[in-house]
């Protein structure tokens, strides 16, 4: 739908003069949405700002849909001074907070490239530790994030040649939360054309511009690789496939909750200790193997384990299922990444190692 005027979105001229902005009916309409689901209403609410233009328009849409339903707004800026005009998109954000006479707070971090993670994965990191203290310094409890239906495509894609799980295939949630934050991301169900047509409404209606990121289209970057050269191959092939796979994301999504539901009656009829640290070997020998693998990662992420790779989890497995077929007296220790994993008359235990 294009952009229409409404007098709840407004900018102040040079001359101070109150002008209504131009907003989208269909990313206004999915804001709204998104933010009557919460299961409690926040009272402020913080809008993650790049100077691009999908989060942007979520700020300029945010201002007028929050307060309709009572939510204050702040945005939040992250400058990671990877890029040369860092200091411009932050002035940029900066124009963009007083156009819309809202309160901008801005972190400044260091992305850390000795984690072997990949610039791309630790200035992911870097960014939501510092939306996080942010947070936490502002008392807010929410934070708004601009990804939309592409960048869901593209994260579905990725994983999937990453070797991800189910889990993983599920791809980004509409609400998530992470380090104490809420993560509220109402957009994804919405193609980024419809953001563009917004940006270039705002744009038209008050001067100002959203900051473009060279790294977006730098196909040395991962994503932008994906995005660059495979996604005009799908586009000239199958012209619908970021909905469909956006589709898969959501269908993945119920499918990992219906199995988490499994593990966790699973794991309850394990004679879980006390702590849920403990269970049972007798009682986990009786599932079936499959389910004997999907408890057990249930019980190292509650446990606060990291996950084990394929094959490691298959010689966890191994050892588990012979030690039973050996008698409870046979005892078992494996350390996994910062945990140990043991066994003692009959009952299998996960601790940090000491």
């Amino acid at each position: 739908m294009t952009a229409r005027q409404t007098p709840d979105a407004t900018h102040r001229d040079e001359a101070g003069a109150v002008h209504p902005l131009p907003l989208s009916s269909d990313l206004a309409a999915a804001l709204r949405r998104a933010l009557l689901a919460l299961p409690e209403r926040p009272a402020r609410i913080a809008v993650a700002v790049s100077g691009g233009a999908d989060s942007a328009m979520l700020a300029v849409h945010a201002a007028a849909v929050a307060p309709e339903l009572g939510i204050g707004v702040a945005l939040f800026h992250v400058h990671h001074g990877l890029q040369a005009d860092a200091d411009e998109w932050g002035r940029q954000v900066g124009a963009l907070a007083a156009l819309l006479g809202l309160p901008l707070s801005e972190a400044r971090v260091e992305v850390g490239l000795a984690t072997g993670k990949g610039i791309e994965a630790a200035a992911r990191d870097a960014r939501y530790a510092a939306l996080a203290q942010l947070a936490h310094a502002q008392g807010t409890t929410h934070v708004l994030l601009a990804h939309h239906r592409n960048d869901q495509a593209e994260t579905v894609l990725l994983r999937l040649l990453r070797g991800t799980g189910l889990a993983g295939m599920a791809a980004m949630a509409p609400v998530s939360r992470r380090d104490g934050v809420v993560y509220v991301r109402p957009w994804l169900e919405l193609d980024r054309e419809t953001i563009l047509r917004a940006a270039d409404a705002v744009r038209d209606a008050s001067g100002w511009r959203p900051v473009q990121d060279p790294t977006n289209a730098d196909p040395r970057y991962t994503r932008a690789a994906l995005r660059e050269l495979l996604a005009p191959v799908l586009d000239a092939r199958w012209p619908g496939w970021r909905a469909i796979v956006a589709r898969h994301a959501r269908h993945m999504a119920q499918a990992a909750e219906i199995l988490d539901e499994v593990a966790r009656e699973d794991f309850a009829a394990l004679d879980p200790g006390a702590d849920g640290a403990s269970f049972s070997l007798q009682a986990w020998r009786s599932l079936s193997e499959a389910r004997q693998a999907h408890v057990l990662r249930h019980w190292l992420e509650r446990n606060g384990a990291r996950m084990p790779t394929d094959a490691r989890m298959r010689d966890l497995l191994r050892q588990l299922r012979g030690l039973h077929s050996l008698g409870h007296d046979r005892q078992l220790r494996v350390e996994q990444a910062g945990h140990v994993i043991r066994c003692h008359r009959g009952r299998v235990w996960v601790e940090p190692r000491g």
